[in-house]
């Protein structure tokens, strides 16, 4: 049960963002996949097959250079395992006066059925406006500080500032809000249990409020026609307003200890102590078990340092969706039936891993690869593959691997979640 932390940005010696402006997930596959083989392959030297992969056409040169294992895959991949990669910078990003979203869900994404990504951006002051939806939401402080609320069923409430490393996780149909703060405001992933959830199919309080008829709204609330008449007729989603008061302050304001809630629904992840440390990198894990509210996501903060891997391991208990915050890296993918995909990752991308499906990640840069793993689970769980093989009676390990004793006990026998080079 294993699993690290940064946000520093990826140096890939070009502007990504500039570049894959916008797209949708087929442009996206087929881009790279068109882009296959357009320079000397590196992982095969057979010379025959290096003019085979040879690609005379047109090669979209800035997106062969940031996937090399795709164009040129190592000679152990073999069949389609489907989409495994989509990255933040091709999604649309929806810009308010306020900040900005954009989002990865099942739709840029099919395989991935369990869970949806938003990237979100708000200036100082600005409000991702009060608002609640049909999924839980965890998220991922990348940057800056905001204060966050949410309001219990039995109207007791949670104020909290949160800043670069920390959690938040919010349940379906609780009514929250996010604010950035000073001095620059903040950006944060959000993390949805429902691979289909939109951003944009949030339930908005202006919204439901505009669409109340007004003798209704003036029963329920007690609001005069002039009152009435003064609030939002469209939705606010991302706006601007005034810096708030200290946190003391605003805890004062609703009633203090009187309306405070028992849970907390905000963690301190960067600032934790890591799960796993070695001289390769280290792992930070969040879950149920040490955040208990996080009921559906289970997490773990990673970095690996140049070289280095996250050993062959599976997840039992869920399929593996990855947020890249910094650095740069690839993946292997092995499914049944012999197939098997290699593909590089850099910051802002996000990567899929099926349930249950052996893989690893290995660092191929010159700067700490930190990424985030999420599964929608109550529990982070891993299996090493050194695990089970160490595990093995030697005569069983040696009939299948076909390797001496000896050798067999060159293998480690404990679970090592980060291997230095």
């Amino acid at each position: 049960m294993y699993d690290s932390d940064d946000s520093s940005a990826s140096t890939t010696g070009f502007s990504r963002s500039a570049f894959l402006g916008a797209g949708t997930a087929a442009l996206a596959t087929a881009a790279v996949a068109t882009s296959a083989a357009a320079q000397q392959p590196q992982n095969i030297g057979n010379a025959e097959h290096d003019h085979s992969s040879s690609d005379p056409g047109p090669v979209n040169s800035t997106l062969f250079g940031i996937n090399p294992n795709t164009n040129t895959p190592p000679r152990t991949d073999h069949g389609d395992i489907g989409p495994v990669w989509y990255s933040f910078d091709l999604a649309r990003k929806r810009v308010e006066e306020g900040g900005w979203t954009h989002q990865i869900t099942q739709r840029e994404l099919p395989p991935s059925k369990d869970i949806a990504g938003v990237n979100m951006r708000l200036t100082a002051g600005s409000f991702r406006e009060l608002h609640w939806h049909t999924a839980n939401e965890w998220a991922y402080m990348e940057y800056g500080t905001a204060r966050i609320t949410v309001m219990n069923p039995d109207g007791t409430m949670f104020i909290d500032d949160v800043s670069e490393g920390d959690l938040w996780f919010f349940p379906a149909g609780y009514p929250h809000s996010i604010q950035g703060l000073g001095p620059d405001g903040c950006q944060f992933l959000l993390v949805f249990d429902e691979g289909n959830f939109s951003e944009d199919g949030t339930f908005l309080l202006s919204e439901f409020m505009a669409h109340i008829p007004p003798e209704v709204l003036a029963k329920n609330s007690n609001l005069s026609p002039t009152d009435i008449a003064k609030l939002p007729k469209e939705q606010l989603y991302i706006f601007p307003a005034q810096m708030p008061k200290s946190l003391a302050e605003d805890k004062a304001a609703i009633g203090g200890n009187r309306v405070a809630v028992q849970q907390q629904y905000t963690f301190k992840m960067g600032a934790m102590a890591p799960t796993f440390k070695s001289s390769g990198g280290e792992v930070r894990i969040v879950d149920s078990s040490n955040f208990p509210v996080s009921t559906s996501i289970a997490s773990a903060l990673v970095r690996i340092k140049p070289g280095g891997i996250r050993e062959l391991h599976w997840h039992p208990n869920a399929s593996e969706w990855q947020f890249w915050l910094s650095g740069q890296g690839r993946m292997t993918i092995v499914m049944p039936d012999a197939r098997a995909r290699t593909m590089d990752f850099h910051a802002n991308d996000v990567a899929f891993v099926p349930a249950v499906a052996g893989h690893y990640i290995e660092n191929t840069g010159e700067t700490d690869l930190v990424f985030l793993e999420m599964f929608k689970a109550p529990r982070f769980m891993d299996v090493s593959l050194n695990n089970w093989i160490g595990r093995m009676p030697p005569e069983m390990a040696s009939a299948h691997l076909k390797l001496d004793p000896s050798v067999i006990k060159k293998i480690p026998t404990e679970k090592q979640p980060i291997i230095g080079k």
